[in-house]
């Protein structure tokens, strides 16, 4: 093995942009059953699905049909 390496020809990797990113998200055990019996019926893995999934929604605008009310302040 050489014992000093040459990088003075190399290049960025031009994909770097498009690497996906590590993020810790919290799902509900029936959303992670869905896309567990999804992957064994399409042998994709499911934080494979789950990511095509979600940018299938973020590519189309898609937006959940939902009112979010906040919890009343003192509220028990």
């Amino acid at each position: 093995m050489k014992q000093t390496l040459d990088f003075s020809k190399g290049q960025r990797n031009p994909y770097a942009a498009k690497l996906k990113r590590p993020v810790t998200i919290r799902l509900d055990g029936f959303t992670v059953d869905y896309f567990k019996a999804l992957a064994l019926d399409t042998e994709i893995p499911y934080q494979t699905l789950i990511n095509l999934y979600l940018r299938e929604c973020a590519g189309t605008g898609r937006r959940l049909a939902m009112q979010w009310k906040p919890a009343k302040r003192g509220a028990a």
